[in-house]
């Protein structure tokens, strides 16, 4: 068989890959339409499932995201309690290295995580991440040289790939469409709001100091990386599976969760992975659009996040105010989190919003890095952080 002839085969294959996958996507759809909705089920046993769903997951959920979000950028709050001095990190760009290898393998291993999550489940995957960042986190605490550390934020970079991509995929497996950004914006209220805080906690660990021969900016990796691998056997013990696999509602209830999710977008129970659709999705310029819109999201977010106590050091403050001004933005960023969310959901609107967020934080960001007064910089610091809830 010649070339053409082959190739001729592998394209006639993969046209029919095509619409087994679009006959299947049509069957889906037309069966949805006769499952039962919100309608055939009891108003009460919908909502009671539903507060029972939130209560079981987002709080831990909610906590495990924001020590995701303190682990990542604590950096630059041990950076000015000592740690720039003890390693070194004022040679050239040291800081800045160690603080970008993380996204290496963090960018790297995202998608493949996903995979593994369907097969090890929700609950292993999980505890695996936390737990395995959690001691790269405690590592940090003992690194006697600039390049330790940078190892230890590779391998924190590694085990947090996996995280927040399960975090979505899980919730949105629980809820309709129109219900998840209320429960991601909690996510994200919850992390701004105990992330901003986490300095002041910063500070205080910081005092600890110079118990058992080591330093402030040591003390904060050594307990919050406890905090976190205690929060890793937590998860194991208390997060639930998808809803196909969950032990701790009744087989009514479970049925009802899979109905309103089939009926809602025809996706309740996985289908099998292949490479015609792999393809398909890869080449789905919308995919890379809203990639795209998320880089320039967390771009200024996650300066924010690594520079805000350097900032704040820079316009003259000591490292006490410098840690005990950073609580204050993410207050207000957290009461305009969930506002936004609340909005989008009930409106079921997103264009409109996004467009406000972005030009608040554009205008931010050239208040803060512009202006010469330190109250009008600090002020720009708050709508920095709003695009973080996108």
């Amino acid at each position: 068989m010649n070339s053409s002839s082959k190739s001729s085969d592998i394209s006639e294959k993969r046209f029919e890959d095509v619409k087994q996958d679009e006959k299947r996507i049509e069957d889906v759809h037309r069966d949805a339409e006769q499952l039962p909705d919100d309608s055939e089920y009891s108003p009460g046993l919908v909502n009671k499932t539903i507060r029972k769903i939130d209560l079981r997951m987002l709080p831990l959920l909610g906590l495990l995201y924001s020590v995701a979000l303190i682990d990542r950028t604590n950096m630059g709050v041990a950076r000015i309690a000592g740690m720039l001095v003890d390693l070194r990190l004022d040679i050239g760009d040291r800081y800045s290295v160690a603080s970008c290898l993380y996204f290496v393998p963090y960018i790297l291993l995202q998608l493949p995580s996903n995979v593994v999550l369907r097969w090890l489940g929700s609950r292993t995957w999980l505890t695996i991440c936390v737990t395995g960042w959690g001691v790269a986190q405690l590592g940090m605490g003992f690194v006697p040289t600039w390049g330790y550390l940078v190892l230890c934020r590779v391998f924190l970079g590694v085990f947090e790939a996996g995280f927040f991509p399960a975090l979505v995929f899980i919730i949105t497996t629980w809820y309709k469409r129109h219900e998840v950004q209320k429960r991601l914006a909690f996510f994200y209220l919850f992390s701004i709001f105990i992330g901003g805080f986490s300095s002041i906690f910063a500070y205080a660990l910081t005092e600890i100091a110079p118990a058992g021969g080591l330093n402030g900016w040591q003390w904060i990796f050594i307990v919050e990386g406890i905090i976190t691998i205690v929060l890793g056997l937590l998860t194991f013990l208390f997060i639930p599976d998808f809803p196909d696999k969950n032990r701790f509602l009744t087989a009514e209830q479970t049925q009802m969760i899979l109905d309103r999710v089939e009926k809602d977008r025809g996706d309740s129970l996985p289908d099998q992975m292949t490479w015609t659709k792999l393809r398909n999705h890869l080449s789905d310029w919308t995919m890379w659009a809203f990639a795209l819109m998320f880089m320039c999201a967390t771009m200024p977010a996650y300066a924010i996040g690594f520079f805000i106590t350097i900032i704040l050091a820079s316009m003259g403050y000591n490292v006490r105010d410098s840690l005990l001004l950073s609580a204050p933005p993410s207050v207000f960023g957290a009461m305009c989190c969930y506002g936004f969310a609340y909005i989008s959901d009930k409106t079921r609107k997103r264009a409109l919003l996004i467009t406000a967020q972005t030009i608040v934080t554009i205008i931010g960001l050239v208040v803060t890095g512009y202006a010469t007064n330190n109250g009008a910089r600090y002020f720009g610091m708050s709508f920095d952080m709003l695009l973080e809830i996108l």
